[in-house]
């Protein structure tokens, strides 16, 4: 079980990749997605997903390309895994302790829930700008 999914470390490597280039001109999907060696389709779909949820803006055109919607200060992790992947989830429970017919009396659910919890803090505290 990954924690944090291919698909998601794609798009935070591609999201890196746009930092240098804040306030510059836009990167195409094609460039980005070499320079951060992330299979161009994948690098295109990550990049729809990243827009929808305004974290890189596109323009279209013969300068266009992709750019970070945002400073990067005000870019975190957490904002790029929330858009790929809709969070991180421990287990089953984590989000529905209803859905564990043990929920009441298990220990371990509510140090799972915890845990989820220190995450998704620590991933909000980690910035574009920190990395």
């Amino acid at each position: 079980m990954d924690v944090i999914r291919r698909n998601t470390d794609y798009a935070m490597r591609l999201v890196v990749g746009l930092v240098g280039n804040y306030d510059k001109t836009p990167v195409s999907a094609r460039q980005l997605a070499k320079n951060q060696d992330v299979p161009y389709d994948l690098a295109c779909k990550l990049l729809q997903k990243l827009a929808s949820a305004e974290l890189v803006k596109s323009s279209m055109g013969a300068s266009g390309g992709f750019e970070l919607a945002k400073a990067p200060d005000k870019i975190s992790l957490y904002e790029i895994v929330k858009a790929v992947q809709g969070g991180i989830c421990l287990n089953r429970c984590v989000p529905d302790p209803k859905s564990c017919p043990n929920s009441c009396s298990c220990g371990i659910s509510k140090k799972l829930i915890d845990l989820q919890d220190y995450i998704d803090e620590y991933l909000k505290k980690i910035m574009l700008s920190n990395l």
